[in-house]
């Protein structure tokens, strides 16, 4: 199959409204926040959502997550060992079948690093993704509400529930996301990356929330509202994408003081000369 024969740029418009889009671990499991009070969204949260979409239209993932896992291996060390047994000893044809058997390594990359106990017979293969995606961010500061919940959780000592624990659960009540990503040609020729693959991940940034509905991100909570797909007239790119991506623009509206939905925001794309520009509206 043919690589990818231009160079690909595109961001995405989300909205958010009473979810919790990227809690973090490490702080309560709160909604990611900047010090500017700018909401954020990892891109390793993007790209399991992704992933998952990958998935849902029957491509094959190597990174699978515990409540989204089609197949029998338990973690990432046995679905490698256990697809890749034939070829493991040599990086190169490692790396290859790799690229072949999941869409998520020819898209993003991955890092296969296994020891052995025998001398000599451990492997660590780097696979470079062409498809890279930043963080996203929200266009205004966002407000953060914090609830105190009951938990009902299992006693183990004298199996039984119990409903006397207390937690707290966070919402963001709203916000207007953006993140971008490109697609290099380069790195798309080293994993064989293909023109049908980009599309696979066009489709799925503009179906990204599609079952993906959880107790804080509750159904029709977050919304695709534009993808902008820019495809360049050549492999290496008619203009940086730093250019290209600022060619979109999302702003509060003049006036508005506390945007609370889609409406206070304008967005426009500038068109670029020699660049196929195409957006697409939620769903």
């Amino acid at each position: 199959m043919k690589t990818l024969t231009k160079k690909v740029d595109f961001a995405v418009v989300l909205e958010v409204n009473n979810a919790n889009p990227n809690g973090d671990p490490l702080n309560g499991n709160r909604p990611r926040i900047n010090y500017d009070g700018i909401g954020e969204i990892s891109d390793v949260c993007i790209k399991r959502k992704l992933r998952n979409r990958f998935l849902d239209q029957g491509y094959n993932v190597f990174v699978q997550s515990n409540d989204y896992r089609v197949d029998e291996y338990l973690t990432l060390r046995q679905r490698a060992e256990g697809e890749l047994k034939d070829v493991m000893k040599d990086p190169e044809k490692m790396a290859k079948a790799a690229c072949e058997k999941w869409l998520d390594v020819r898209s993003f990359g991955q890092v296969f690093a296994y020891k052995s106990s025998k001398k000599g017979d451990g492997v660590s293969v780097g696979v470079r993704g062409p498809v890279s995606i930043h963080p996203a961010f929200s266009v205004a500061p966002i407000n953060i509400t914090e609830t105190q919940i009951t938990k009902s959780v299992s006693d183990e000592a004298v199996d039984k529930k119990g409903s006397d624990t207390m937690g707290m659960k966070y919402r963001v009540d709203h916000g207007v996301y953006v993140f971008y990503g490109s697609i290099n040609t380069q790195l798309a020729s080293r994993t064989s990356f293909s023109d049908v693959d980009a599309e696979v991940i066009k489709q799925s940034l503009i179906h990204l929330f599609d079952n993906d509905a959880s107790s804080a991100r509750p159904e029709g909570s977050m919304e695709v509202h534009k993808v902008i797909w820019w495809e360049h007239p050549n492999p290496t790119g008619k203009y940086s994408s730093a250019k290209v991506h600022r060619s979109l623009q999302v702003r509060v509206k003049e006036g508005v003081k506390e945007p609370t939905s889609l409406q206070d925001y304008d967005i426009t794309v500038e068109e670029l000369d020699g660049i196929k520009t195409e957006v697409y509206a939620g769903y």
